[in-house]
């Protein structure tokens, strides 16, 4: 019996020996790192209540990659044009101009819903020797489409469409700077509908038909709405001139809209781009469509360096175009096809 307390004693001794030592090899756990989704780091703490040094991890656990349906585009590149003369017989002026154009794409894509939102922004100028900076593009747009498909492999979405669509700065019929032909929200358009969309996003291929698709143009300068520019009702004028009962700002059409949209690389390193819209009006000239079409060929000299020809046409029954007649006056000529051609050497930076 002695013996056996004896070394029960002895037992005790080694272990509060040890402890006193090493307080950790009894008091305390060892340190476990937990990782979770979008969480820091937390320390745990020992029966102590003392935190651990980073000398005593002991395990870590694998992370957890958060699980994201989101998928994103960023596109920007700049064009550059310049021009230089000196003592060159054959006459020009020295010119330099730039192009930025900017694509945001946030996609969510999970299951049978696919939601795509873009915001597109197009801004140029230019600047000849002896004359002041002009502007030679601009361009907002905004685009959110939500589709739902009933087929897992199906590529074809029930889709309700909504589009915003203006310019961020007076536009002018140059060399006439003291009125303003066009401007932020005059005109604006805003496009809802209904319909069905074909999508092959690893493409880059978007097909677009809406049956039902309202159509709004907005004119929010009271001059150009009195002028009735861009379709809205004019004013109404008395026998001097005077006026009777203001423009319209809003001017609302009900018809069917059709777009298509692709990107594809035609040979090595030559992307072509084309979009296209189309919309006529139930009610007002049926058959009379508004076409808006943009192809554009960049033809990729490096990774970021590229070579841009663009061409974008318009044409809109309800825009008309002022011509000078054979006096020397601006006259209304009616609707007429709107063309620009784009040519320049830029960067194009991809995030």
């Amino acid at each position: 019996m002695k013996k056996l307390l004896f070394f029960i004693l002895f037992i005790l001794g080694v272990q509060e020996s040890i402890s006193q030592r090493n307080p950790l090899f009894f008091k305390e756990r060892p340190l476990r790192v937990f990782l979770r989704k979008s969480q820091p780091i937390k320390m745990v703490k020992d029966y102590t209540d003392r935190d651990y040094t980073i000398n005593h991890v002991t395990e870590l656990l694998p992370i957890e990659a958060p699980v994201t349906f989101w998928k994103k585009i960023n596109r920007y590149s700049v064009d550059f044009t310049q021009v230089s003369f000196t003592n060159w017989n054959a006459g020009g002026q020295s010119s330099i101009s730039g192009l930025t154009d900017f694509l945001f794409r946030r996609t969510y894509d999970k299951g049978f819903v696919r939601w795509n939102n873009e915001m597109l922004i197009r801004y140029g100028i230019t600047k000849q020797e002896g004359q002041r900076l002009r502007k030679t593009d601009d361009d907002f747009e905004l685009v959110s489409t939500f589709g739902y498909k009933f087929s897992k492999n199906s590529k074809w979405y029930y889709t309700v469409r909504s589009s915003f669509k203006t310019q961020l700065t007076p536009g002018y019929n140059y060399p006439n700077r003291d009125e303003s032909i066009s401007q932020f929200m005059a005109p604006g358009y805003f496009f809802l509908g209904a319909g069905a969309e074909f999508s092959e996003p690893k493409k880059e291929l978007i097909f677009y038909a809406s049956p039902l698709t309202q159509k709004t143009t907005l004119v929010l300068n009271q001059r150009l709405a009195n002028q009735g520019s861009f379709g809205v009702r004019a004013a109404e004028l008395d026998a001097d001139g005077n006026i009777i009962r203001k423009g319209s700002q809003v001017r609302n059409e009900v018809g069917i809209f059709l777009k298509n949209e692709f990107r594809k690389e035609v040979l090595d390193d030559v992307i072509l781009f084309s979009r296209i819209s189309l919309f006529t009006d139930y009610i007002n000239n049926f058959g009379n469509i508004d076409v808006d079409w943009e192809v554009v060929l960049d033809f990729k000299i490096n990774e970021f360096i590229k070579v841009r020809l663009g061409s974008h046409l318009r044409y809109d029954d309800d825009i008309k175009v002022n011509i000078t007649n054979e006096e020397g006056e601006e006259v209304d000529g009616g609707p007429s096809i709107q063309w620009k051609q784009q040519l320049g050497v830029g960067i194009l930076i991809e995030l």
